[in-house]
C-alpha cells in the first residue's frame, strides 16, 4: 500500500473556513483584496497541478472586491462576504469558458447559472472553473484533457471524480467552498479522498439552471467544504424554487439546510457485514468498523438493514437504460466528432445507445418498488450510514483497468440520487496507513439539516485537520445548529410523534397541507410512550411522566404549517388524542402530540423502545 503523507506545507495560507474568514475580516487581520491575492499566488506557485482550468482575471477578480467593500459599506447583508470559491466547469460562470473537460464542446456563457449567481448576491467570489471526469462522467477524476489534480496526500493515488478540481480546491484550502454536481456520487467520493465535506443536497433544492447535464434527471449541484456546517451554511444561501429549472421542487423555499440539534440517543442503518464489499481492503473495513464505534459513543445505536433494495437500484444508472440520458449533452458529438471524447467516455456511451424506451420504461417501474422498500428502511433509523467509497486505486490501477475499477467505486453512492435522497459524505479519520477514509450519511429528501449536524458531530469527533491542511479543525461546531424556529403568523411548528412521522400512514396529512420539515429530534427525557389499542391506523400516545415516574426521551419531528393549515390539522385531532405544548431535548415548548391519561390505563408501555418507529419495527403491530 501506498505510503500517506500530505502534500501541503508549512506554507498553507491562514485557514479559509467560514468562522475563521469571517474574524479576519471583522478584525481587519485581512480584506477580500488580500485574499483574493493570496489566492492567485498559491495558484501561481502549484504550478500545473491539474486543479483550475480557468482563472478569472486578476483585474476583475481585483474589481469583485472592491465593490463588495462598497455594498458592505453601504449596509447591505452580505453573509458570504468576500469568500472565494471555485466552480466545477460545467456549470456556467459568465465570462469564463465551460468546458464540461471537453474543448471540442467549449463555450463563453454571458450568464452565471442560478446558483452562482445567488452565492454571489450573497457576497462570495468565484475565482475560477476547476477539473473534472469528461462531461462528470466518472468516479476517478483522471478522465480529462487538462491533466489530473493531484491527489492532496498522495499524488499517485486517484482524487477521485468526477468533481476532481472541487474536491482538491477545498483540500488544499485554495478556497472556502466548491460547487460540483452529482449524479452518481462525484459530489462524495472525491471528498473522501481528499479529506474535506461532500454535500449531496435534496434534488430539485438547488437550481440546475445554467447546469451541462450528465443525467438531467439525477443531477444535483453539490457543495465541497471543510466542515459539514459550512457547507450546510452554503447550500441554504443557495437553495431556491427555480421555475426555469424543470426539475426544482417548490418545497425549496420551505427546507432549511441548516444543521439541526442532535439528539443525545439515536438510530442509524447499516449494512450486514457481509454487505458491505470493501474490494480486499481491509485497511477501509478497519477504517468503517472505527467510524461505527465512533457513532456509538456519541449516542448511536446501529441497527442492520437490508441492503438488497439499495444495491439493486445502484445498477440501474450504469448497468440499465438511464445511462441513455447522457445522450442529451453526448450525443452529437458522438455522432459526428466521437475522437472529442475520452475513450471511456466514448465506449460508455456507445453502449447507452443501445437501450430502447421499452426497457427505460420498465427499469422506472422497478426504481419506483425500490424507492417503496427503501422510504420503509429508513423510516425506522435517524440516518442510512455507509462508507463513502470501498477503497482508493492507483492511477497506475485504473489506467490498466479504467471502466471495472471505476464501477466498484460507486456501490455506496450511485443509489442515493436514483431513490430521491439526500447524503453528506464527511471524513472520519485515518486508515492504518495514514490515508483519509470517508464515511457517507444518506436519508429521505428534505433531511439535510439532520444529516448535516449528525456529520458535523462525527467529523469533529474523528478528524483533527482541515483537509489537507495544516490547519487544526476545531472540536465544536463552526456553524452552531439552526434553533427552532418560533411560532409566527406565518409558521406555527408542531411535534409530531407516531402515526404521522415521515414514512408513517398519516404523514399525508402533513404534506396535502404543504407542511415544511425542520428536524428531527427528541423530547426532553420526561415522558412515556404507549401503544394505544383499537387505533386504525396503530397510534402512541405520549404523556408526560408523574410524580416520582422515570421519563425517557422519545423520537419525535417538528414540522411547521400555515395558521389555516395549523387550525385545520388540529381540528382533525381525534382524542384521545389532543395538542399540547411538549418539552424538546433542546428545552423548547412546542405544539404536538399529547394523549389524555386516561387513555393510556392499561396500555403497553413501549417507552424503552424510545420512540415509535422502533416499536413498530421489533416488536409492534403490522
Amino acid at each position: 500500500m501506498l505510503p500517506a503523507a500530505r502534500m501541503t506545507s508549512d506554507a498553507d495560507p491562514p485557514p479559509l473556513d467560514l468562522t475563521a474568514l469571517a474574524a479576519r475580516y471583522d478584525s481587519g487581520a485581512a480584506t477580500p483584496r488580500d485574499v483574493v491575492l493570496a489566492i492567485l499566488a498559491d495558484i501561481e506557485r502549484r504550478g500545473a497541478d491539474g486543479v483550475w482550468i480557468s482563472v478569472a482575471a486578476r483585474d476583475d477578480l481585483l474589481a469583485a472586491t472592491d465593490t463588495l467593500a462598497r455594498r458592505r459599506a453601504a449596509g447591505e447583508a452580505l453573509p458570504l462576504f468576500g469568500v472565494p470559491f471555485a466552480v466545477k466547469d460545467n456549470i456556467d460562470v459568465a465570462g469564463l469558458p465551460t468546458t464540461a473537460a471537453c474543448p471540442a464542446f467549449a463555450y463563453t456563457p454571458l450568464a452565471d447559472a442560478a446558483v452562482v449567481a445567488r452565492l454571489k448576491a450573497a457576497g462570495a467570489i468565484a475565482i475560477g472553473k476547476v477539473n473534472l471526469d469528461q462531461f462528470a462522467t466518472g468516479l476517478v477524476g483522471v478522465r480529462s484533457p487538462y491533466g489530473v489534480p493531484r491527489n492532496p496526500f498522495d499524488a499517485r493515488l486517484i482524487p477521485g471524480g468526477s468533481s476532481s478540481g472541487s474536491a482538491v480546491a477545498v483540500a488544499n484550502g485554495q478556497v472556502t467552498f466548491a460547487l460540483g454536481t452529482d449524479t452518481a456520487g462525484s459530489g462524495r467520493v472525491p471528498a473522501a479522498y481528499g479529506n474535506v465535506v461532500g454535500i449531496k443536497p435534496s434534488a430539485g433544492v438547488l437550481s440546475a439552471t445554467g447546469v451541462v447535464p450528465a443525467c438531467r434527471s439525477f443531477d444535483c449541484v453539490s457543495i465541497f467544504a471543510l466542515t459539514a456546517g459550512d457547507g450546510a451554511r452554503v447550500a441554504d444561501l443557495a437553495r431556491r424554487f427555480d421555475a426555469a429549472d424543470p426539475f426544482a421542487r417548490p418545497e425549496a423555499d420551505r427546507l432549511s439546510l441548516l444543521p439541526a440539534a442532535v439528539p443525545v440517543r439515536f438510530r442509524f442503518g447499516r449494512f450486514a457485514a457481509s454487505d458491505l464489499d470493501f474490494c480486499g481492503d481491509e485497511r477501509s473495513r478497519a477504517a468503517f468498523d472505527a467510524a461505527v464505534e465512533s457513532l456509538r459513543r456519541l449516542g448511536g445505536e446501529p441497527v442492520t438493514v437490508d441492503a438488497a433494495p439499495f444495491r439493486e437500484a445502484g445498477t440501474l444508472l450504469y448497468g440499465g437504460p438511464f445511462i441513455a440520458e447522457r445522450l442529451e449533452t453526448i450525443g452529437d458529438l458522438l455522432a459526428h466528432r466521437p475522437e472529442a471524447l475520452r475513450p471511456e467516455i466514448r465506449t460508455l456511451m456507445e453502449q447507452a445507445a443501445r437501450h430502447d424506451a421499452a426497457s427505460a420504461f420498465a427499469a422506472m417501474r422497478r426504481l419506483r418498488t425500490l424507492r417503496r422498500q427503501a422510504e420503509a428502511i429508513l423510516s425506522s433509523v435517524d440516518f442510512l450510514f455507509l462508507p463513502t467509497a470501498p477503497t482508493i486505486y492507483s492511477l497506475a490501477a485504473v489506467a490498466a483497468d479504467p471502466l471495472r475499477l471505476n464501477f466498484t467505486l460507486g456501490v455506496y453512492t450511485t443509489f442515493v440520487n436514483l431513490l430521491d435522497l439526500a447524503a453528506v459524505a464527511v471524513p472520519a479519520g485515518r486508515r492504518a496507513d495514514g490515508l483519509p477514509f470517508g464515511v457517507t450519511l444518506a436519508g429521505p429528501w428534505g433531511s439535510d439539516g439532520r444529516l448535516a449536524a449528525f456529520a458535523d458531530r462525527l467529523h469533529r469527533a474523528s478528524e483533527t485537520f482541515l483537509g489537507a491542511t495544516q490547519s487544526p479543525l476545531a472540536a465544536t461546531p463552526a456553524v452552531a445548529p439552526a434553533p427552532l424556529p418560533a411560532a409566527t403568523p406565518a409558521d406555527l411548528p408542531i411535534v409530531v410523534v407516531g402515526a404521522h412521522l415521515s414514512g408513517q400512514p398519516l404523514h399525508h396529512q402533513l404534506t396535502s397541507l404543504d407542511a415544511r420539515f425542520v428536524r428531527a429530534g427528541h423530547t426532553a427525557p420526561a415522558y412515556r410512550l404507549y401503544a394505544l389499542a383499537g387505533t386504525t391506523p396503530p397510534k402512541p400516545g405520549l404523556v408526560r411522566a408523574g410524580p416520582g415516574e422515570r421519563g425517557a426521551a422519545i423520537e419525535v419531528e417538528v414540522w411547521s404549517l400555515s395558521p389555516a393549515a395549523f387550525g385545520a390539522f388540529v381540528a382533525a385531532v381525534p382524542p384521545p388524542l389532543a395538542i399540547g405544548k411538549v418539552e424538546l431535548d433542546d428545552g423548547a415548548r412546542v405544539s404536538g402530540f399529547l394523549c389524555e391519561p386516561h387513555a393510556v390505563a392499561g396500555a403497553r408501555d413501549i417507552s424503552s423502545f424510545g420512540g415509535w418507529r422502533a416499536y413498530r419495527k421489533t416488536d409492534g403491530p403490522i
